[in-house]
């Protein structure tokens, strides 16, 4: 379906953003994995997904937090993959704590990576995806974007920005041959979700797995996690032909949480 597309996934070395590169990797898009991780291990995924999916796979660890890098990790994708065509904004960090109590480093932090970054990523893309007539954001937005939960003010304010953003630049872009939209995730079970499952563990005195289905049982009326490869699903739904009149959306993947 996207053979000969290029894109950018943020935040892809893992988790989500990793189920991401894959769905679009499998669909023969070119790929530029960005994150964080031990190299050896990146270096193993980036060649493995090369190698089984037969399309150009990169990697670039660019700092998400520092502008300037932003525009160069755009750049650094359109010399090595020849274009840009599919910008996914997935980088994301979590931390949890009352207002008052909320380290204010934390929040300059999670606001640099989950909003901050999106913006600069996609103003630097835009101008390439507009010499083509055609482009695709999808930004990765939780159902945090949408709904709040208790001690994650800058979570959920981040990703109540990244709904916004994505509203904005669908319709700057309407007509134009680029969509953008949003998913909001519902609990996935991922690296960032498991330092609150065990903090909720150990808080109750109960196991890990028991931990696990009591906070699916508090938001998640599905009682299901939602998986990595369902989301990467969704995203390779909305770089289609099939979405290309969807745009300025945020789409729920959370076995009906918002529903509530």
């Amino acid at each position: 379906m996207l053979i000969g597309k290029s894109a950018l996934v943020t935040g892809s070395t893992s988790g989500i953003g990793l189920g991401i590169a894959r769905a679009l990797a499998a669909q023969g898009c070119n790929v530029m994995l960005n994150g964080f991780g031990e190299a050896g291990a990146i270096e193993r995924t980036r060649a493995v997904l090369e190698a089984e999916n037969a399309v150009k796979v990169r990697y670039d660890g660019t700092d998400l937090t520092r502008p300037a890098l932003v525009a160069k990790l755009v750049d650094a994708t359109v010399e090595e993959l020849g274009g840009i065509d599919i910008l996914v904004n997935n980088a994301g960090i979590q931390h949890t704590a009352p207002v008052d109590d909320f380290p204010a480093e934390k929040w300059d932090a999670i606001l640099a990576t989950n909003l901050s970054a999106a913006f600069h990523s996609t103003r630097h893309a835009l101008p390439h995806m507009k010499r083509r007539g055609w482009g695709r954001i999808v930004n990765t937005a939780s159902v945090h974007g949408l709904v709040a939960s208790v001690h994650k003010a800058a979570y959920v304010a981040a990703k109540h920005g990244l709904v916004g953003l994505t509203k904005v630049v669908a319709l700057e872009t309407a007509g134009s041959g680029i969509t953008c939209n949003a998913v909001g995730p519902g609990w996935t079970r991922t690296e960032l979700v498991e330092p609150q499952i065990a903090a909720r563990a150990q808080a109750l005195g109960v196991s890990v797995e028991e931990a696990a289905r009591i906070l699916l049982s508090e938001k998640q009326p599905s009682r299901q996690y939602v998986t990595v490869d369902q989301l990467g699903s969704v995203v390779v739904f909305l770089c289609s032909e099939a979405a290309a009149q969807i745009t300025g959306v945020t789409l729920p993947v959370d076995g009906g949480w918002t529903a509530q």
